[in-house]
């Protein structure tokens, strides 16, 4: 009875350490590399806050009259032709909820905005011919 116990935990470990390898792989990078994921860069390019959905990078920028969302994919902007996304703002003061339409390399909504440090935020992109997809910031 003990071997079998040994085989099937064995067995079971095997299986775990295989399906965190392939959780890992990515299909095609370099991970050796260190330009390999150049691309996964979650710094702020317009002074906003990052967010990484699917390896797509999401900048969402809040200014008291502008807010913008800018998509990124590996470093490049995304095709915004089509797209749209509907950003939800929950801070202490309340909830508010804003249509973002495409302005040239960003999605975009101008009005007043009141967003501190602390806000929570939703967005929910949609791109033409995807799925929509939902990111979530918290301003600094």
């Amino acid at each position: 009875m003990k071997l079998h116990a040994i085989l099937f935990a064995l067995t079971l470990g095997s299986g775990v350490i295989q399906q965190a390898a392939a959780a890992d792989d990515h299909k095609g990078h370099k991970h050796n590399e260190p330009e390999a994921h150049a691309g996964h860069d979650v710094a702020p390019r317009h002074r906003g806050v990052v967010s990484v959905v699917k390896d797509v990078n999401y900048e969402l920028v809040v200014r008291p009259e502008t807010i913008a969302l800018y998509i990124a994919d590996h470093g490049k902007p995304v095709d915004l032709k089509g797209a749209s996304a509907k950003l939800t703002l929950l801070s202490s003061a309340g909830k508010t909820e804003v249509a973002l339409a495409p302005a040239g390399d960003r999605l975009e909504a101008k009005g007043t905005f009141k967003a501190v440090a602390g806000t929570k935020a939703l967005a929910t992109v949609t791109r033409a011919g995807q799925a929509p997809v939902a990111v979530r910031f918290t301003l600094k």
